[in-house]
Order: structure tokens, then sequence, then C-alpha cells
């Protein structure tokens, strides 16, 4: 149901220059000496992480999952580690009141199989009751395992919209790393593609050329002004950016049968 937010023929305001083929090689080879440079900074900084210390959880407090309950340690699936992430969750919010940024999250986690032949496992966390939980996965098509952490303390539970990493030696479970805000921004694969365009991602918060303003517009019930971060996380039955009540998180409308609501069902706020 979702369509372009933009009409490909409109001017494009701040356009980059045109110039030669040879002049804009010489202004990428001079970029890609500041990329590489990133990339080694990148690469310390997971050497950093490597060489944190960890501290040890138990590994056989019970989550809820679509068979019941079952121990933390089930999760690993036999292998040495889990990476998890911690859903947030509005109790007793129909689908499209689901948090829109957890969303966009799980939605680039859909497959594990390259994690898997690593020899790590992957469980989506959320404090949400089960009987919700298993209803909103099935209306979503996730097929990556999600189990319900309610009542539990943190790391395994408590605050969710966290990255998470474990390690299993045995019948012991560590916590080894935990990242969130931007940090779990790894997993979105969407924001990497767009930090590539001459658009970037229209938020407010880039630093842009002069003259090249943020993409984003003032939409009805949008808390605030055009181009602030993530103003395309929901959009209406038209594909266009909203925050209003009969928006939904973005890749809801790809999902079959799925109707505009008037509501988006929140009481309180999520967990």
């Amino acid at each position: 149901m979702t369509t372009a937010p933009d009409d490909p023929a409109a001017e494009l305001p701040g356009a980059p220059p045109v110039v030669d083929l040879a002049t804009w090689q010489a202004a990428r080879d001079e970029l890609l000496v500041r990329e590489k440079a990133h990339t080694r900074q990148g690469d310390a900084l997971a050497a950093a992480r490597r060489r944190l210390p960890m501290v040890e959880v138990d590994g056989t407090v019970e989550v809820v999952g679509p068979e019941g309950p079952v121990p933390f340690l089930d999760l690993f699936q036999g292998r040495r580690e889990l990476v998890v992430y911690q859903h947030m969750w509005y109790d007793g919010a129909p689908h499209q009141g689901q948090c829109e940024g957890c969303t966009d999250a799980v939605w680039h986690m859909k497959d594990a199989v390259y994690l898997n032949a690593r020899g790590v496992s992957f469980a989506v966390l959320t404090t949400g009751s089960w009987e919700e939980v298993a209803a909103y996965t099935a209306f979503m098509g996730y097929t990556q395992p999600w189990y319900s952490v309610r009542g539990l303390d943190a790391p395994i539970g408590g605050g969710m919209g966290h990255l998470a990493c474990f390690l299993r030696d045995g019948e012991r479970a560590f916590l080894t790393y935990s990242t969130i805000g931007r940090g779990i921004e790894p997993a979105n694969g969407s924001f990497g593609l767009l930090d590539l365009t001459p658009y970037g991602r229209g938020e407010a918060w880039e630093d842009r050329p002069e003259g090249r303003p943020a993409i984003g517009s003032v939409r009805e019930g949008y808390p605030g002004e055009g181009g602030q971060a993530c103003w395309y996380w929901r959009t209406d039955a038209d594909g266009t950016a909203s925050w209003g009540e009969a928006s939904r998180p973005t890749p809801q409308w790809t999902r079959p049968g799925v109707t505009p609501e008037k509501t988006l069902g929140r009481s309180g706020d999520c967990s």
C-alpha cells in the first residue's frame, strides 16, 4: 500500500554540482582516504569490545516462548554465542501501536543464517505478555525466535531497546556487551545505505551542504519540524511519512490484509 514519498520528476533542491568524471574521481579518491581511516578505527573499536570483561547471568532463568517457559540457555540453540534484540512493548496496544523504532531494527534482522553459520544464535526478547507477542509476530510474519521476559530483571529483562551479546560456557551464561540508542544502528542496513546517498537520511541533525534541505516535511500528527530524527519510521496508507493516529510502523503496510486504523491504541509508555 506504500508509495514513493517524493515525486522523482520534481526539481532536486541543493543537488550536488555536475562535474566531469576525472574531477569526480579525484574527489572520490580523497574521500576514500578518510573512509579507510574510519574503517580502521571501527576495527579498533571492535577489538576493544572483544577485550571487555563479562558478567555472569542466571542461565536457568525462564523466558516464555511458543513452547512455554524455557531456560535462557536454550536461546543459544547449542551454539557458543547469542545476540538478542530487546524489543520495547506497549501493553495492550494493537499491532499498529507497537514501537516503531524497535520494528525498524527487528525488521532488518529477519534472517540470522549468516550469524548461525558463524556459531551465533539470535533471538528477540520483549516485556510483552506471550499472548500479545505471539499474535504480533504472526501478524508481522517473523520467523526468528521471540520470547517474553516479562517480570525479569536486567540484563535479560528490565529496560528494552538494547542489542546485547552473550557467551555460553557449558551451563553458564555471560553478558559481554550491550548498547542502546544509535548503538543499535548496525542492525539496520538501510541506515548505512542511506548514508551513502546525496540526500542521506533526510534528518535535521545531519550535516548537509549549503542549500540541501532535509527531505522530511511537516506531517499531520508528527511531533515537530520535518526532517527530524526517524520521521519516516511511520507512514499512512499512502506511504506518506506521518505520526498521526492513522499511521503504522512503515513495514506493517506490507502485511497481508492490513487496513488503516483510526488509533494507535496506546495507553501508556512502552517498556
